[in-house]
């Protein structure tokens, strides 16, 4: 099994803000659409959300990158480019979980943090390209952008069970309390396995503790057949769900 430690919606360069938690639930915010959309915020009731939290910079009726999709106990991903090129070179695909993170602000604190807010266990992985009529189909009809006028050779659709988180769980923090942002607590064996673009030593500042890179999308850890990696999972999997 492999980890993906997936990087989505709002932060200082995508929305230039945080997400914000409300009633004690994460809201990622989709990023501004810069291709293919039909999705606006106030499609998804973001509107007034999306008005709020960026002082009216960004309008209710503005078009998003909805990915990814939350639909009926399933989630479906898109994605594209060098971030796909990456997820291929290291073989995604079923049986492999993707944990999305995103950053957001503590409603009381103020505090900007990075949180885990979903899963998906991958069930299939197809290139849009050779994906059946039927398939494209049910997803143009969910107005998923990746199945809208793309002209990127290697669009590809992950499935398969998924959620949104429906607290803020503790558990699903990764900033360290007291920051700063980019700093990790995460498991100890996380370094053992390895964490793609995350190789060098002095971003494992010491056991349990992660420096994370600036940018990038997709981080996978081949966890193999290790017991207490999936059990990690399984715990988040499990607060996501509440």
């Amino acid at each position: 099994m492999k980890l993906i430690l997936s990087r989505k919606g709002f932060d200082s360069a995508a929305g230039k803000c945080p997400s914000p938690i409300i009633d004690d639930r994460p809201v990622s915010m989709p990023i501004p659409a810069s291709g293919s959309s039909t999705t606006t915020y106030a499609d998804l009731g973001l509107g007034p959300i999306v008005e709020r939290i960026t002082r009216g910079r960004i309008a209710g009726d503005a078009l998003c990158h909805h990915d990814p999709v939350f639909h009926q106990g399933e989630c479906i991903l898109g994605q594209c480019g060098a971030a796909q090129s990456h997820l291929a070179r290291h073989g995604i695909g079923p049986g492999d979980v993707f944990l999305f993170f995103g950053l957001f602000t503590d409603p009381a604190t103020g505090e900007r943090h990075h949180r885990i807010y979903g899963y998906l266990k991958v069930h299939s992985a197809t290139p849009v390209a050779t994906m059946s009529a039927a398939e494209r189909t049910k997803l143009v009809a969910l107005r998923h952008p990746h199945l809208l006028d793309r002209r990127v050779t290697n669009d590809t659709i992950y499935r398969g069970e998924g959620a949104a988180a429906r607290n803020a769980h503790v558990s699903l923090r990764m900033t360290r309390p007291g920051g700063p942002l980019s700093h990790w607590l995460v498991p100890h064996w996380l370094e053992g396995k390895g964490l793609s673009y995350h190789a060098k030593p002095w971003r494992w500042t010491e056991p349990g503790a992660l420096q994370l890179v600036s940018r990038g999308q997709e981080f996978v850890c081949d966890i193999g057949e290790d017991k207490e990696a999936a059990a990690w999972i399984d715990a988040k999997i499990s607060a996501i769900r509440g």
